[in-house]
């Protein structure tokens, strides 16, 4: 079995004293969800093969060479201490179709998977079908900072899939829009450009 190539790492020493002008949790949670982030769910097996998973809104790359990821889970999470000791997951970016899996995984208990269809990756993790993309994972290292773990996972494998991926606001889900791309301003003819002169 992969464990992780090494045990937690605190930066609690790091972090510099708090200011007069204290930040409360309400206005961390205001200020930090006016930026959209995805939603992606983490997923992984317990000892005895049973799938389990959680979602983050926190996932992202890190690093190109060698191709790294990373995310951060809450220390008073239930289901990271499981996967963790398996030392290998599957990160599945949500799509628009999958409100009911980040629902499904989001609840507490041990039979979140109960109604969702996966299958397995090459690593043996989980892959949710109808994902927008699958990254699956390998656990480097893990630091812990604050009240939350940070994870650091090398990239094995990864495969877009299908669908708009998931956007998580302001306590609001939804979907990323484009902008228009405007038109190409139209090329002069020599006539314009005479009676511009």
């Amino acid at each position: 079995m992969t464990t992780t190539a090494a045990a937690a790492v605190s930066v609690a020493a790091a972090v510099p004293p708090a200011t007069d002008a204290a930040i409360t949790a309400a206005d961390y949670r205001q200020v930090f969800g006016l930026l959209p982030t995805g939603v992606t769910a983490i997923t992984g097996l317990t000892d005895a093969g049973k799938p389990m998973g959680f979602v983050v809104g926190t996932f992202q790359s890190l690093s190109l060479e060698p191709a790294l990821v990373t995310f951060c889970v809450d220390k008073s999470s239930s289901t990271w201490p499981t996967l963790r000791n398996l030392g290998r997951f599957t990160a599945n970016i949500l799509s628009t179709e999958q409100l009911h899996v980040c629902k499904a995984l989001s609840r507490k208990g041990q039979d979140k998977f109960q109604g969702l269809d996966y299958e397995q990756s090459a690593i043996g993790t989980p892959r949710i079908l109808n994902s927008t993309a699958w990254i699956d994972c390998h656990v480097v290292s893990e630091v812990v900072a604050g009240d939350h773990y940070m994870i650091v996972g090398s990239v094995t494998a990864m495969e877009p899939g299908t669908g708009e991926a998931l956007v998580f606001r302001g306590g609001t889900f939804g979907e990323f829009t484009l902008w228009p791309t405007p038109a190409p301003a139209p090329t002069p003819t020599p006539t314009q450009k005479a009676e511009d002169r």
